[in-house]
């Protein structure tokens, strides 16, 4: 019998374990269900979370992705991987899409099921980052059109709608340009060493031969072995010339690097004389050469964070990336969106109206030599005229020196039901707080381009530089500030609703510029809260850098922060642990939840801080 407590979704997770224990052919493989990016670590194997309710899409994913993990381990040799992948970052991605490909499809001939798995799990994956909107090739991602044709053209399956306008967007170029290698597709699945020559042979027809590094296969030991014999037929040395003769011919690279750096040693000794008869009488005494000052680093919180090109980021307000009459129509979009919503949301923005009047009563100060005349005593004076009159003050309500800014997510993965609550989420807080005399800033952050934009052109018009840090096109969007009263800018938030808006996110360089401008604001208390579904991600910037290099970068600010403590910092995460970040956090795994999150999270900070405390961070 099931215990009333019990997860219905337990009985599935255990199941789907073990299939997929089988499937990979790893018996003690360690199977975990998490909010956290799914993938294969040391550890084992991490799965989408699948919610008690056990919706057919949480199903579907989380089948699909175990099925892509079980064809991954069973059939990929990571030495076989490592000897053929390439040096270059667009060439690698290309290598890893397509071996993944295979993998995959090597699975879907061995058992069809899977093949239905995965693709829910490629259908989820599109529309999370918005294939299907994408209309030129220059935005859809490369490495993920071939992976997807490779897939194609190995099960014969039609590919799901986004993922399908991905490949269409590139197919023609690929079969123009690398059609000959790619007619053996079905023939090379079940070699993965012949699979990764045809990848190379690909990725050199489509232009990235200048990625792929040495070829591994002219490292041929037999070539070795031949070189070892004739080195046994010649005859010994004699003297300590011949030998070192035969020492220069076995080496002749280090032999030229020995020379290399002899000459370089004797030209830096030719040019230290110069200098000493020639320049030391042209510069004056005690002055060293001028050097030019080192830029100022990008980011306060890591100095090693860089950015490619600012030229393209812009800070804009919301009014200015929509006409006035777009806005209106958009604002009645999401007013219909509140609808349903309305008596909820209105309920707990009641609730955190009361929790913060509450600290609003008056308080007086009673029995003082001046200030307001108290006139409840006057009645002592008429008794008695030699009782001096008593005066009154109002004490401060310490919470109205107060501004809260709300950082609200606008990446492609917010869209749909996620940004339409987070924008009615902020259009209630907003009009609370103000009746509470409390400033509400609101902002948004995303990048103007995907894949890269105008600073990714730039670099690759430069030759593609070697870690050119952040690659892509900033968007911060103000869609109220502290100081704008709610009813000018109220058709702003309709701004969320665009179509087009939502791309990437850069968390860290975002949340920096939140903290900034709060930092500068005359209030005493300053409170910032960050609404995100998922870690950042840009395509761009992390085909060319470290796979954390962005993530990295936003535990710096985070650090930073909550550091200094000028500024309050709360995170609320939509379906992502956004806990493993920041130290005042919540995770939400429904967006219905997310208006009685923020609300809690707001009144639990006026109700946890005794009055006084603001003065105190002032000081």
């Amino acid at each position: 019998m099931t215990k009333p407590n019990d997860n219905p979704a337990d009985p599935f997770k255990k199941a789907l374990a073990e299939a997929t224990r089988t499937m990979a052919d790893l018996p003690e493989l360690t199977v975990a269900y998490t909010v956290d990016p799914p993938g294969i670590t040391k550890d084992g194997m991490r799965l989408p979370q699948v919610s008690r309710r056990m919706t057919r899409d949480e199903v579907m994913l989380a089948r699909g992705t175990a099925d892509a993990l079980a064809m991954r381990l069973r059939h990929h040799d990571e030495g076989v991987s490592a000897r053929y992948a390439p040096t270059g970052p667009l060439a690698r991605e290309i290598y890893e899409a397509m071996e993944t490909a295979r993998c995959e499809a090597v699975g879907a001939r061995a058992m069809p099921g899977t093949a239905v798995n995965i693709d829910a799990k490629i259908a989820h994956e599109a529309d999370r980052k918005g294939y299907a909107q994408i209309t030129q090739s220059a935005d859809a991602p490369l490495s993920v059109a071939a992976g997807y044709l490779v897939r194609h053209l190995a099960t014969g399956r039609d590919l799901p709608r986004g993922a399908a306008n991905v490949m269409d967007l590139w197919r023609s170029v690929m079969e123009e340009q690398a059609g000959g290698a790619l007619a053996d597709v079905g023939a090379m699945l079940a070699d993965q060493a012949g699979f990764a020559r045809m990848t190379r042979k690909v990725i050199s027809d489509l232009g990235y031969g200048d990625q792929l590094g040495d070829d591994p296969d002219m490292d041929d030991p037999e070539d070795d072995a031949g070189q070892d014999e004739e080195a046994e037929d010649q005859p010994d040395s004699a003297g300590d010339e011949e030998q070192e003769d035969q020492d220069s011919d076995a080496t002749p690279e280090r032999s030229q690097e020995e020379q290399q750096d002899q000459s370089q040693a004797q030209v830096t000794m030719e040019d230290s004389a110069d200098m000493e008869q020639g320049d030391e009488t042209e510069m004056p005494d005690g002055e060293a050469p001028l050097e030019p000052p080192a830029p100022a680093p990008h980011s306060d919180a890591d100095p090693n964070y860089a950015v490619y090109t600012t030229d393209f980021d812009e800070e804009i307000k919301a009014e200015d990336l929509a006409e006035p009459a777009e806005l209106e129509r958009l604002r009645a979009y999401l007013d219909q969106q509140l609808e349903p919503l309305k008596g909820a949301v209105s309920r707990l923005a009641n609730k955190l109206q009361r929790r913060l009047q509450a600290q609003q009563n008056r308080s007086w100060l009673f029995d003082l030599e001046e200030g307001t005349l108290d006139a409840g005593r006057l009645a002592r004076v008429v008794a008695n005229p030699t009782t001096p009159l008593s005066f009154k003050q109002e004490k401060d309500t310490e919470f109205r020196d107060t501004c809260v800014t709300l950082l609200l997510d606008n990446s492609g993965s917010m869209r749909g039901r996620p940004i339409s609550i987070a924008a009615i989420c902020a259009d209630v807080l907003a009009r609370t707080l103000e009746r509470c005399s409390v400033k509400v800033e609101i902002l948004g952050f995303t990048t103007r381009a995907w894949k890269g934009g105008q600073a990714r052109e730039r670099w690759l018009a430069s030759g593609r530089p070697q870690g050119p840090g952040r690659l892509n096109d900033l968007r911060h969007i103000i869609y109220k500030a502290a100081d704008a009263p709610w009813r000018r800018v109220r058709p702003n938030l309709g701004l969320m609703m665009k179509e087009g808006l939502l791309k990437e996110n850069i968390d860290g360089e975002a949340l920096e510029w939140a903290h900034r401008r709060a930092a500068h604001r005359p209030e005493a208390r300053k409170i910032l809260m960050v609404i995100s579904d998922g870690a950042p991600v840009d395509d761009s910037t992390l085909s060319v850098n470290q796979a954390n290099y962005l993530e990295k970068h936003l535990r710096d600010v985070i650090a930073m922060v909550e550091r200094r403590r000028a500024v309050e910092l709360i995170a609320i995460g939509i379906g992502h642990d956004v806990t493993r970040y920041y130290q005042r956090a919540v995770t939400i795994t429904d967006v219905e939840q997310l208006a009685g999150a923020m609300t809690e999270q707001l009144a639990s900070l006026f109700d946890a801080n005794p009055k006084g405390g603001a003065r105190r961070r002032a000081r």
